[in-house]
């Protein structure tokens, strides 16, 4: 287990919407480029840990296996966030349509993993409805459903507006509303994306959360989750497909740890969810450590298909390469 830091977040960092250019780091490129290698990493090293019992200290997983997947394959995870990065390529600010659009050509390939509620959207907007009203009935049906869905895949939010934090937090909200329209859905993906944003720009883990903390003002239950999370023991983080749990788990990882090895492996070892809370702090580890803090037997590891059925193989080389693409604005 990483080290513990008793300390609580700090609450009031200055907050600025373009960091001075003295906190952007020099290796930022490899900060960008890790966020999305990060992401499907953490995702492929979770699969085969997903809906387990957490996996024992002393012997934590720190190699690709296969599941029910080959080993190093990324899942429904990565997959909606390639949709939500090929829709930003095509529209920036993002057009909620066009990613409606995105979500269900990605559905109608029939994924194997898709999410119950994701499912449930995305078939009625396949049918004709509206993504605001296939969206906001399934919230009626289940208004405290708050699953992690939509956090899961936000960070190409993150890359695509670095440099305009009022954008960045309006698209992570508008690209969640398109299937998860709960509050804390939103909120926890402004968060999740402000701290991408902070930590791109060369603060340290603690302060990033602290600034994205402020910048996103979430509810007040979900920002006690995360103020709390660095001071949480192993066993009573539940990691499940609830919201606040991904992003508990996610933030515990990212700041009881020093690598992004550690980071990633103390999570997706907590299984239940184990592949979108992996997910999760692959993105916020990938931006803090860069590409080239990540693991080489990992990066090598890393493989899917992208679109599904095309017979495009995606690496960890494609995953530099769009991180790029998505950045450059």
């Amino acid at each position: 287990m990483g080290e513990f830091f008793p300390n609580p977040i700090g609450a009031n960092l200055t907050m600025t919407t373009r960091p001075p250019a003295r906190q952007v780091a020099p290796d930022l490129h490899d900060r960008l480029r890790g966020v999305a290698v990060g992401a499907a990493i953490g995702d492929a090293l979770g699969m085969p840990l997903e809906f387990k019992p957490p996996v024992p200290p002393a012997r934590l997983v720190r190699a690709m296996t296969p599941g029910r997947l080959p080993a190093g394959a990324f899942t429904d995870d990565t997959e909606m966030a390639l949709a939500l990065a090929d829709s930003l390529l095509e529209a920036k600010p993002l057009d909620a349509d066009n990613l409606a659009r995105h979500f269900v050509r990605w559905y109608e390939t029939r994924p194997p993993d898709i999410g119950i509620h994701t499912a449930t959207v995305l078939r009625e907007i396949s049918l004709g409805c509206a993504w605001q009203t296939a969206s906001a009935a399934a919230h009626q049906a289940h208004p405290h459903s708050a699953g992690n869905g939509s956090v899961m895949r936000c960070w190409p939010v993150a890359l695509a507006h670095r440099n305009d934090l009022p954008a960045l937090l309006r698209d992570s909200r508008l690209q969640s509303d398109v299937t998860h329209a709960h509050h804390e859905c939103l909120s926890a993906c402004e968060f999740v994306n402000a701290a991408i944003f902070f930590l791109l720009a060369g603060h340290e883990p603690r302060q990033a959360v602290a600034a994205a903390l402020e910048a996103c003002a979430p509810p007040s239950t979900l920002r006690a989750v995360i103020e709390a999370a660095p001071r949480k023991a192993r066993n009573e983080l539940p990691n499940t497909g609830w919201v606040r749990h991904t992003v508990e788990s996610a933030v515990w990882g990212l700041l009881t740890t020093r690598s992004f090895e550690d980071a990633v492996a103390q999570v997706v070892n907590l299984g239940n969810d184990a592949d979108t809370a992996g997910a999760v702090v692959g993105a916020l580890a990938g931006a803090a450590y860069g590409l080239s803090g990540i693991p080489a037997p990992w990066r090598s590891a890393l493989r899917g298909e992208w679109p599904l059925g095309s017979g495009e193989q995606w690496d960890a080389a494609r995953f530099a390469a769009l991180a790029e693409r998505l950045g450059e604005g």
